[in-house]
């Protein structure tokens, strides 16, 4: 990956992601959490999953980051803008859309 697409990746990343460490991990650990997105088979959720790789590379440094971690921040960002394109009307505190994001370390009520 050249330098100019990890540091358009690297800000796009750090613009979605709005949940701090802190807050990404007490949420992970909520039943709500582990409850919202896409299970098969009983499996944790490709959400969840990824809130997990998420917090990961939100506590790394930058100079750490592999070709592999820029890949799944770039998922991370689509996932975060396609998402939030689908937004619904009405209340959003406590809705699958909402908790399915914050899986993914974006909160739209902040």
């Amino acid at each position: 990956m050249r330098d100019e697409e990890r540091e358009e990746t690297w800000k796009a990343f750090r613009d979605l992601v709005n949940m701090t460490p802190a807050e990404m991990d007490a949420w992970l650990s909520s039943q709500q959490s582990r409850s919202a997105g896409q299970h098969q088979d009983g499996a944790e959720s490709t959400g969840h999953a990824s809130g997990r790789r998420i917090l990961a590379v939100s506590r790394a440094r930058k100079a750490d980051l592999s070709d592999d971690d820029y890949q799944h921040m770039r998922k991370v960002a689509g996932y975060i803008r396609r998402h939030l394109a689908q937004r619904p009307s009405g209340d959003l505190r406590d809705t699958r859309w909402r908790h399915s994001l914050m899986n993914w370390g974006h909160d739209p009520l902040k």
